[in-house]
């Protein structure tokens, strides 16, 4: 009896590691995934973030976790990683015991190390209520509550003159964004006290409230735009750069007290131009989200 072998053809494959438990696969990951390959994230294709925040893995590079969260009936924390390059809401639930967690460390995946952390229980923004993830078009986001809510980092994210700004977030009252709001001083992001680097100074309307994917774009103090939802909706806006080292924050303005009232999902910030890119990215972030 003769023997016929078929090169280069695998009648059977078995697969060890990650996704894989008594045997058996993971359904949902790809066998690429489980080989360590196979995902893409943003920041592979579009790389070079000075700081990039998110509820979803950015780039294949990364081994860190999303975020840290403080369980409400114990104050106990843990580290919240991903599953299938999504937040593991799965575990975040499970440690939540059916009581509310609230984001104590929002992690940097740029690789610059830029975390964002709240120690104050009372400024944490929650991110589970009575032992369910709070979603926004069916994907995990964190609730800021408007009153007292941020979270901090202070290191001097970046000394360059250009930035890109991509962020997800639904702003759920009022007219105004709290990223540039200039009536109010009101913003999602700060770098100064008098000053921000995207915020003070900027002239025209406001962003719309409401669940929307918001680009800024500062070319020069004289030279700033805004998209949403991939509309040019504002440009030729001037704004004022005073560069400090301390003082960065997500979800409010630190040093006087105006908070945002909105959920947020991913944050990113480029100090590079991204004219070429900016297109790609919103289209990403949309085709994640699901925004407009």
């Amino acid at each position: 009896m003769s023997n016929n072998i078929n090169w280069g053809k695998i009648y059977e494959s078995t697969a060890w590691g990650s996704g894989v438990t008594d045997n058996n696969i993971s359904w949902g990951k790809s066998y690429a995934d489980l080989a360590g390959g196979g995902f893409t994230g943003l920041l592979d294709t579009y790389s070079g973030a000075a700081a990039a925040y998110s509820l979803r893995q950015l780039s294949s590079t990364y081994s860190g976790n999303a975020i840290k969260v403080r369980r409400a009936s114990d104050n106990a924390e843990q580290d919240i990683a991903f599953a299938n390059n999504e937040l593991d809401t799965a575990t975040l639930e499970t440690f939540a015991s059916g009581t509310d967690a609230f984001v104590t460390t929002w992690y940097d995946q740029s690789g610059n190390g830029y975390d964002m952390a709240q120690t104050s229980a009372v400024e944490q923004p929650k991110i589970v209520s009575s032992g369910s993830t709070i979603l926004e078009n069916g994907k995990p986001t964190i609730y800021f509550d408007g009153a007292n809510d941020w979270l901090l980092n202070n290191d001097t994210i970046s000394t360059a003159s250009n930035y890109w700004v991509f962020y997800a977030r639904n702003l759920r009252t009022g007219s105004g964004d709290y990223v540039f709001d200039t009536q109010s001083g009101r913003m999602v992001f700060e770098q100064t006290y008098q000053t921000a680097y995207f915020a003070e100074g900027f002239k025209g309307t406001a962003i719309s409230s409401g669940n929307h994917l918001v680009h800024l774009e500062l070319v020069s103090p004289s030279s700033g735009a805004v998209y949403e939802d991939g509309v040019n909706t504002q440009s030729g806006l001037s704004y004022t750069q005073t560069l400090i080292s301390s003082a960065n924050a997500i979800g409010g303005r630190y040093f006087l007290g105006n908070n945002a009232d909105i959920n947020m999902q991913e944050f990113i910030i480029y100090n590079t131009d991204q004219s070429t890119n900016r297109t790609g990215i919103e289209t990403n972030i949309n085709d994640f989200y699901s925004i407009y």
